[in-house]
């Protein structure tokens, strides 16, 4: 894990000193997440959390920019209940930093899409009286891969929406493949910063 953040860091550095300019800001907004069990068909429903975390935006070109961000990302899912069973929430919290490449518009907008490394941090199941810590059962690394949409106005004030789709296995020694899926949509404001001459 260390190694793969190390890496990170690195590659970004070189963007930092070859970009035309670079803006940092911050963002926030509320999650819908679930998880996909591969060739299971399962009653499944959606957890609503939210993110919150920093950014930085990276010019490339007029139209090309590379954004890496750093984020607390509530995730997990939701069982409902039958009869006299409460329901069951799995609630997962990890540390996500995607590195998105976005095509920007003259208008403000933007499409973006790039890979995200997430760090398990937390992971609790409850229901009813029931609270129990359930890190061990989950794999520490998630790799996901996402796509989103933004607009940012004049001002340095945005708003995005963004799908989260997992590509890594997050349980540990089960033979079914569970994967992230999380919606996101949220605010931003980027501070506004010179252009390097």
């Amino acid at each position: 894990m260390k190694k793969v953040f190390f890496v990170t860091t690195m590659i970004l550095g070189a963007f930092f000193a070859k970009a035309q300019h670079v803006q940092f800001g911050l963002k926030a907004g509320v999650n819908s997440s679930r998880i996909n069990v591969k060739d299971v068909s399962n009653a499944v429903d959606s957890r609503i959390s939210f993110h919150v975390g920093g950014l930085a935006h990276i010019h490339l070109s007029d139209n090309f920019a590379l954004q890496p961000e750093l984020t607390y990302s509530g995730q997990g899912y939701k069982l409902n209940g039958t009869g006299n069973n409460a329901d069951q929430f799995v609630n997962l919290g990890y540390i996500n930093l995607p590195v998105l490449l976005q095509f920007m518009t003259k208008s403000g907008f933007r499409i973006e899409t790039g890979p995200q490394i997430g760090a398990l941090i937390s992971a609790k199941y409850k229901a009813g009286a029931i609270d129990a810590d359930i890190k061990a059962e989950y794999k520490t690394l998630d790799v996901s891969w996402d796509f989103g949409l933004g607009y940012i106005t004049p001002s340095g004030f945005g708003v995005d929406a963004r799908y989260n789709l997992g590509l890594s296995n997050i349980r540990e020694n089960k033979p079914e493949k569970y994967t992230n899926r999380v919606f996101q949509a949220g605010l931003f404001y980027q501070f506004k910063t010179p252009k390097r001459k």
